[in-house]
């Protein structure tokens, strides 16, 4: 890969490491495994295990992670529980949360922090030592990944986040901080709720600049960004997000792209059709207290990559 972006460096350190596990959810993900492998193979810090959950791929996926294992022994594939059916339904009813789960049950030994780490991303060598050495500084970081980079008109470009929300593509977690969010929430939206749950149970959240990964499937790319816009619509419903801020957020992204007026349709539909919200009111108070108006000038900060003092 060839960033012609300016990328952080990653944290470079000697501490004594934590163990960490990672469980990848994927189906037809062949080649975007190969590219996955190859850059867990270069870590300077392994990974104490590598579970692969095939969910019912028809490409040549489960015999490239079981040519994989027989190389080496901390690699594994298992099936997720229920194969077939129409990818994107599955992830709107939470199939990859599904499979995430059956990834944890088949961790042999419980590690000190474990990711959800999707396929389709590529990590610099440090990337792990990075992240095991943010975990080891902060005793009570419960949730973190490394900064979005997507390749967009010739250039790898950051894709920023507002607030301390981590994405899902690299989402480790503290195997204690895990536990007190369990049970995630099988439906879109599951990488917010568990964030909230996770601050108000005390533990911190952090994505971490200085740790880029490189994630090659842009928002959309396989279901349509269309209706990738719409779901984000009735999931922020489903959170309890303020209209307004659904709104100004729509708006924003659509100065990059039209299809992102469909996060306003998607968010009335569900309000229309009385479609349920979270079921905690502490997560929808935490949600809107964030999103009130004297908050926006920072949300649009972050949005801009610019994080106030």
């Amino acid at each position: 890969m060839t960033a012609t972006a300016a990328v952080p460096t990653p944290m470079r350190t000697h501490a004594r490491r934590l163990t960490y596990a990672l469980v990848t959810p994927a189906r037809d993900e062949e080649s975007n495994l190969r590219r996955l492998a190859a850059s867990l193979l270069a870590q300077t810090v392994r990974p104490q295990a590598w579970i692969v959950v095939d969910d019912g791929s028809r490409d040549r996926t489960r015999e490239l992670m079981h040519e994989l294992a027989q190389e080496h022994d901390w690699i594994s594939v298992i099936s997720a529980p229920a194969d077939g059916g129409r990818l994107v339904d599955g992830r709107l009813t939470g199939r990859d949360v599904a499979a995430f789960q059956a990834g944890l049950a088949a961790l042999a030994d419980e590690p000190d922090v474990v990711l959800k780490l999707d396929a389709d991303v590529a990590l610099l060598p440090d990337f792990f030592a990075g992240l095991l050495q943010a975990f080891e500084d902060d005793p009570v970081l419960g949730i973190a990944g490394g900064a979005c980079f997507e390749f967009e008109n010739g250039a790898w470009r950051e894709r920023w986040v507002t607030g301390n929300h981590v994405r899902g593509a690299t989402r480790a977690y503290r195997w204690a901080c895990l536990q007190d969010v369990q049970p995630l929430e099988p439906r879109l939206g599951w990488d917010g709720i568990d964030e909230v749950l996770a601050v108000v149970k005390g533990w911190h959240t952090r994505s971490l600049r200085a740790l880029p990964f490189f994630h090659y499937r842009l928002m959309g790319q396989r279901d349509g960004a269309r209706r990738a816009f719409r779901d984000q619509g009735s999931t922020a419903h489903y959170m309890g997000y303020r209209p307004s801020y659904l709104v100004a957020r729509a708006l924003f992204r659509m100065r990059s792209t039209p299809a992102a007026f469909a996060m306003i349709t998607g968010y009335f539909g569900a309000a229309l059709r009385r479609e349920p919200a979270h079921a905690d009111s502490s997560v929808r108070t935490y949600i809107r207290d964030r999103q009130r108006l004297r908050e926006l000038p920072r949300r649009l900060a972050e949005a801009l990559g610019r994080r106030p003092g």
